[in-house]
């Protein structure tokens, strides 16, 4: 029996916070939420997508929200039993598996503490391979699977479940709900089956978020390079290593959006790297020249240790390592592209084949 306990979660979620593109929310602030729940509940059986039974009722848990404001509004850690809760009400039968609903930042953390909390077996993998910012943008959307219904709670002890004729209305009234409530909540919601699993989750995702976590910390303790062991394991390409010089950032419509400009620094001296994000970073530019899109992963590291930058936490001066890695292939589907690519973000690219 394979569990999640204590001595895992550091590792989890700096893994996690590198897989979450930026975005996914600060996994030091999940982390504390997940270790709390563990210590209470005890540790969290994960298992494996071919170990789950086929009419096994499966449901991913997250946080929904600007991640700029979980810095200053931290979440008292009941949020996301209370979307189960409510979820559970109202379709009428009982969850037997959680799973996050994206590997990245405290979205990877938050389904921890929940499983624990609920005393229930967590699915090693998620529905993106990465973070995306809004709700439709996952791969069960594309075996026809909806979001709704989606349970939202508070930190106020409210709940509302949204009925939505599709996926994108789904995540236009939940996110009105969201910026009502505080731009932070908790979802439940994309209920899979257990045979729906295959083809509706990216695999062993919590697996690779721990193995990544641990390779950097490894680095870290040999004094050999963080950022590097991090690519290796990514199977990743460097984009560039410099200094953050300029942040241009809004919380506007429930995301954190902006551009950030990093000058570079030894081999990359005299180029210049723009990032553009919502909630996570999603366009890569250099020298004016477009190198990595979403779907693809976008990573920013702190040069020297290796640690993941989120959006919220880019500032000036910071040495940073940016690299690409590819994304879960369906995503580069056409399907996958209308959901996820740059220009569901409005960005008038095309999605750039990873490498390319």
């Amino acid at each position: 029996m394979r569990e999640i306990t204590l001595d895992k979660l550091d590792d989890i979620a700096r893994g996690a916070g590198i897989l979450g593109t930026g975005g996914g929310g600060d996994p030091y602030i999940g982390k504390l939420l997940a270790r709390e729940a563990i210590r209470r509940h005890g540790p969290v059986r994960i298992v494996d997508i071919d170990e789950v039974p086929a009419a096994a009722t499966v449901v991913p848990i997250s946080g929904m929200g600007a991640p700029t404001v979980l810095l200053e509004r931290v979440p008292n850690g009941g949020e996301e039993l209370a979307a189960l809760r409510a979820l559970e009400k109202h379709i009428g039968r009982p969850a037997t598996h959680i799973a996050p609903i994206e590997i990245g930042g405290v979205n990877s953390m938050l389904p921890i503490a929940c499983a624990a909390q609920a005393g229930l077996p967590i699915v090693d993998g998620d529905a993106m391979g990465r973070a995306f910012p809004e709700a439709q943008m996952v791969l069960p959307g594309l075996i026809g699977v909806s979001n709704s219904p989606m349970a939202l709670a508070d930190d106020k002890g409210n709940t509302i479940i949204v009925d939505a004729v599709d996926n994108h209305a789904a995540e236009t009234i939940a996110r009105a709900v969201c910026v009502e409530r505080g731009c932070q909540i908790a979802c439940a919601d994309t209920v899979l089956r257990g045979d729906q699993l295959a083809d509706g989750l990216v695999p062993a995702t919590l697996t690779l978020a721990e193995k990544l976590g641990a390779a950097v910390r490894a680095a870290r303790a040999e004094h050999s390079d963080p950022v590097g062991a991090a690519r290796k394991m990514l199977d990743g390409i460097a984009l560039l290593t410099g200094k953050v010089v300029d942040v241009s950032r809004r919380t506007e419509g429930g995301f954190a959006r902006g551009r950030a400009v990093i000058e570079g620094i030894t081999d990359d001296t005299g180029h210049t790297l723009e990032l553009d994000f919502q909630n996570e970073h999603l366009l890569a530019t250099r020298d004016g020249s477009t190198v990595a899109t979403t779907p693809d992963l976008i990573c920013v590291l702190d040069s020297e240790t290796g640690e993941p930058v989120t959006t919220e936490g880019l500032r000036y001066g910071l040495r940073v390592s940016v690299v690409a890695a590819r994304c879960d292939p369906r995503w580069t589907s056409p399907g996958g592209l209308a959901l996820a690519g740059p220009r569901s973000f409005g960005y008038e690219v095309d999605y750039l084949p990873f490498g390319g």
